[in-house]
């Protein structure tokens, strides 16, 4: 008996000592982000193991990370530490376009090399962390699988957009869970995936993707979830119709074949507290390659009109319309109305013809409007010829559509049409395609991807609706910009709608809510999806459309929470938007416009949700005020409501000008608080100033009309001069109050 015990002790002491040998041999490795709150921590034992710490607190517990290659060689295991170097970084990007001019970029870096031809490159910076594998090798290599897990802290619950299981679409509608146990442990879902537990948000992400596939990710259990990836493709169908997918039908036993020495994509996890200010990370920009750019002059964001959405029907006799009736008429009557309300370009999607398209890009460069021309990814794949016709024709761009795969050969073409564009100074808009992953610094030409539910799957189901609106601008848009191509006229509520696919469909959510997007959503090339002539009969949303930028100077979360609502200002030049927009639910939002810089007045033109909303999804208010940075308003957003302003900086207008103004044809009767104004023209626009020159009430007039009732009861008594701008002339009078 006492020598079994014997023994036993004898063992345990044995094991106790290999325990200890085990974490001596240990080693630990860290870094902090700027601010101290988040820490990425590297434990260096029989493996890679890596954690995050914010504000002390573990988020990812120990988590196994290695590339196993298909020699049999794993990258991280038995690690052997041969250098280390820390850099600390503190720069300025300037992105070519998005939603901020200029970008803060600080971090500290550390890189780990390793024996056997491989290193591990760690930061952190304040928006979160990121790792990335390293190799140099001197021949080519292949990757069998990877190993990225995250095990979280704490219980979870996700935004998990479920991916689709053959991996062709990254158009997901999200499904909520309070608990990870809560989902099929066969389901997978498409990056970014939101995790959060009481206190954080935990996105977890991918950037810098080249030369591989791209990342998804699937549960273990209840407290962690583990990388997933499409494997290389063996076999693909070779159809003689090149219109026809290129179907993967076997894929082989690896990821990916590619060169030796290179960096791998960076795993990201982005980590915050409140929700809004996940509306302005931009961690996936900054750790992706810079520009490979040197001339980005020729790269002009903008707005464009688009006929496929509503299936070009024009409800005027003035042209025949209709996809059955794609021609140079057709097209025509769209470039005029782009260069009339000052749009950029027009896109020319499936269906056209080169019979015409030399013609229309002719036309429409004489009225300085740009052409985009959508392609198959079969012909500028397969026709290395094919991107230089387009060009020919005099194009300024081209939407690529239908990829539907993520696999290392399906992200090489991505690569490649965007070096070909770059070549042909040619903007790249993609479709079917995979998520953003910072392609987009890289090659600054791409100017919009999908990868969203945008709102011509209104033409099939209920996904595109207002709280799916009030989702992915937390989850999605940490990617990359969209291409959602908002616009609708055709509003209803969700009780009303129904999908059309074929005609003309309509869309959820108020008509404030559609506006709204245009400031929401991050979209270089903002289209403008419904007909001209539905837009002529709205001309108050098109007052805001023809103003609105589709890049910024600066981007400002107000209030957000994921799937409730989302309240952003943004500003360009001297001017500012704000954007407000709920879901399903009416609320009252207020807004803080401490924003704006002090002691300056701006002139607000507001686009709301009226008393007529709640009933009618079209019916939209229109109000001119006035607000400084001291202002806070409360606004009454509808169910699928939203709010879109213009702010202006107010001009003081001196009296020595006014003296230079002729004598007005106007005739002024008072009727206790209100000026009426008749004039003998149409009245575009109305401004009061006193004497002093300061700005007391301004109003642009969208529906232009010649007599006008102004309510004057905030003024206080004194002489004040009415500013009045007519169709061909600016009149002034002074009246008294």
């Amino acid at each position: 008996m006492n020598r079994i015990e014997m023994k036993l002790g004898s063992f345990s002491i044995a094991i106790l000592l290999l325990c200890t040998f085990a974490i001596s041999r240990a080693e630990q490795f860290s870094v902090k982000s700027p601010n101290q709150m988040l820490t990425l921590s590297l434990e260096v034992g029989e493996g890679l193991t890596y954690s995050v710490a914010y504000n002390g607190r573990e988020i990812i517990k120990a988590s196994s990370i290695a590339l196993h290659l298909a020699s049999g060689t794993i990258l991280g295991n038995e690690p052997v530490v041969k250098t280390t170097d820390v850099v600390n970084i503190d720069e300025t990007l300037y992105p070519v376009l998005g939603k901020n001019k200029e970008l803060a970029n600080s971090y500290q870096e550390l890189s780990i090399v390793f024996e056997g031809n491989y290193a591990l490159i760690l930061r952190a910076y304040n928006e979160g962390v990121a790792y990335r594998f390293k190799t140099y090798f001197d021949h080519e290599i292949f990757i069998e699988s990877e190993e990225a897990n995250f095990v979280f802290g704490d219980p979870v619950g996700s935004v998990f957009p479920t991916a689709d299981p053959t991996m062709r679409s990254w158009e997901r509608a999200y499904d909520t869970y309070s608990s990870l146990a809560e989902i099929n442990q066969e389901q997978f879902c498409v990056t970014p995936a939101l995790f959060r537990n009481e206190e954080v948000n935990i996105v977890i992400a991918e950037s810098d993707l080249y030369s591989y596939p791209g990342l998804y990710l699937q549960p273990i259990g209840e407290g962690a979830v583990k990388g997933k990836w499409a494997h290389y493709p063996k076999t693909v169908s070779d159809p003689d119709d090149v219109y026809a997918y290129h179907r993967v039908l076997e894929r082989e036993n690896y990821l990916a074949k590619t060169e030796g020495t290179r960096s791998f994509p960076w795993r990201v996890i982005i980590v915050n507290e409140d929700d809004k200010d996940l509306l302005n990370n931009e961690l996936v920009y900054k750790l992706a390659t810079a520009s490979k750019l040197e001339d980005t002059s020729w790269i002009r964001p903008g707005k464009s009109v688009w006929e496929w959405w509503h299936d070009a029907i024009l409800e005027t006799d003035q042209v025949e319309s209709g996809l059955n009736n794609l021609s140079f008429d057709l097209y025509k009557y769209y470039i005029d109305f782009a260069a009339e309300f000052d749009m950029e370009y027009i896109t020319m999607d499936a269906g056209w013809s080169t019979n015409y398209a030399a013609q229309v890009c002719s036309y429409a460069a004489s009225k300085d409007v740009g052409v985009i021309v959508w392609d198959f990814i079969n012909l500028p794949i397969e026709n290395p010829d094919r991107l230089t016709q387009i060009k020919n024709f005099g194009a300024a761009g081209v939407k690529i559509d239908l990829i539907e795969r993520d696999d290392q050969e399906a992200i090489d073409w991505l690569e490649q049409l965007a070096d070909e564009c770059a070549k042909r100074e040619l903007l790249l808009i993609l479709h079917g395609c995979p998520k953003p992953t910072g392609l987009h610094r890289t090659y600054p030409n791409i100017v919009n991807f999908e990868a969203v539910r945008g709102a011509e799957c209104a033409k099939w189901d209920r996904t595109p609706n207002p709280t799916y609106h009030t989702e992915f601008p937390f989850i999605r848009m940490l990617a990359g910009p969209l291409d959602y191509t908002p616009g609708s006229m055709r509003n209803v509520h969700d009780d009303e709608f129904e999908p059309v696919p074929h005609g003309i469909p309509m869309t959820m959510g108020t008509k404030a809510h559609e506006l709204a997007m245009y400031v929401l959503f991050d979209q270089p090339l903002g289209y403008l999806c419904d007909s001209p002539v539905e837009y002529r009969k709205n001309m108050v949303a098109m007052n805001f459309l023809k103003k609105v930028p589709t890049t910024w100077d600066q981007t400002v979360p107000l209030e957000g929470k994921i799937g409730e609502f989302a309240v952003v200002a943004r500003k360009k030049d001297n001017d500012w938007y704000v954007g407000a927009m709920t879901n399903n639910e009416s609320r009252s939002i207020t807004i803080d416009f401490s924003f704006l810089p002090t002691d300056e007045t701006f002139a607000v033109e507001v686009y709301r949700d009226n008393v007529q909303t709640e009933q009618d999804a079209k019916a939209i208010g229109y109000e001119t005020i006035e607000v400084t940075s001291q202002a806070v308003l409360d606004f009454n957003l509808a169910r699928g409501g939203g709010l879109a302003m213009y702010l202006k900086k107010a001009v003081p207008t001196s009296t020595s000008d006014l003296e230079q103004e002729r004598e007005l044809n106007l005739f002024f009767n008072f009727d206790r608080e209100v000026l009426n104004i008749e004039s003998p023209e149409d009245i575009r626009k109305i401004k009061i100033f006193d004497l002093l020159g300061r700005l007391h009430f301004s109003r642009e007039i969208p529906a232009y009309q010649k007599s006008l009732q102004v309510n004057i009861g905030h003024l206080n008594h004194g002489t004040y001069v009415a500013d009045v701008e007519i169709t061909d002339a600016r009149m002034r009078q002074k009246f008294v109050k």
